[in-house]
């Protein structure tokens, strides 16, 4: 008896997960539900952005089937057609899922080379956090990448903010306002990345010897990310490119039309970094009186 009982144990013990769980599919049978099953275990993208306009129109889970049928859009180029959806179903959604619409709504603007309508979108985010709208009102938020999760900050994320806000300048070949945007993102949060960028911005406006400098900080492996593979390739490329040019100084442009006001601001604002004034962002306290001036 007893060795009969161990073996139903052993067998219940090792049942195997549920089917939701294992294609990691939220549970129930709703049309969104559905539209995941298809988008997952399906993999049938064009069929699971009928069924998310279906739980659209249903009102079933909003939030997350505009989120989700927009990324199947833009994984289809669909992206032009994503922005729309989103614009004009957005009302439907929750405040709570506004600030993560922004987000895929940047990636599409990005996608479509829209690059005016992404940096007054990154402006916009930029003003929420000042406002203290970003995060729900919180100081951190939970994020995810690659299935894990974990924490970012308000500054990771104003330092993140100005990185793309940067190579957005870069795209439009702005590159002292993107020189500008980077300084101020590495002064928060620095990284590798946001340094190979400075680098470029640099190398663009003939300032070779600020560049290596800059590149140097990766080389010697002060910065986070300096170790990743994909940052050593670029530390590479930006050396050659820098070898292969003639080292000059230049003066910096003058009367720049693009953001005299909102560069103004980022050193106003730097001064009153503060760390009694973190609930809000700190290099941001002050631009609501030139919010008028921010448009490019």
């Amino acid at each position: 008896m007893g060795q009969r009982k161990e073996e139903r144990n052993y067998v219940i013990d090792h049942q195997e997960p549920p089917f939701h769980v294992i294609h990691k599919l939220p549970p129930g049978d709703s049309p969104y539900v559905r539209a995941k099953h298809v988008q997952l275990v399906h993999k049938d993208p064009e069929g699971a952005i009928v069924l998310f306009w279906k739980a659209i129109n249903a009102g079933d889970r909003v939030d997350s089937a505009l989120k989700d049928m927009a990324i199947v859009m833009k994984q289809q180029d669909r992206a032009e057609e994503a922005i729309e959806a989103i614009k004009s179903f957005r009302d439907r959604c929750s405040k709570q899922a506004q600030e993560s619409l922004d987000n895929v709504l940047i990636d599409l603007y990005k996608k479509c080379g829209k690059i005016e309508e992404q940096i007054e979108l990154l402006k916009q985010k930029l003003r929420m956090i000042y406002e203290g709208e970003a995060f729900n009102g919180k100081r951190t938020k939970t994020a995810r990448s690659h299935g894990k999760k974990f924490q970012v900050t308000i500054k990771q994320e104003t330092s993140r903010i100005l990185g793309n806000l940067g190579w957005a300048y870069m795209q439009q070949g702005s590159y002292l306002a993107a020189e500008v945007v980077y300084r101020k993102a590495q002064s928060i949060d620095p990284d590798a990345n946001k340094a190979c960028n400075l680098c470029l911005c640099l190398i663009k406006q003939t300032r070779y010897t600020e560049a290596h400098s800059v590149l140097n900080d990766v080389l010697q492996s002060k910065l986070s990310g300096s170790e990743d593979p994909k940052s050593r390739s670029r530390v590479k490329e930006l050396l050659h490119e820098l070898e292969t040019c003639q080292s000059s100084v230049v003066t910096l442009p003058s009367g720049l039309s693009l953001e005299d006001a909102f560069v103004e601001g980022l050193e106003q604002l730097m001064s009153q970094w503060s760390p009694h004034r973190s609930k809000r962002l700190p290099i941001f306290e002050e631009i609501t009186p030139c919010r008028d001036q921010l448009a490019c």
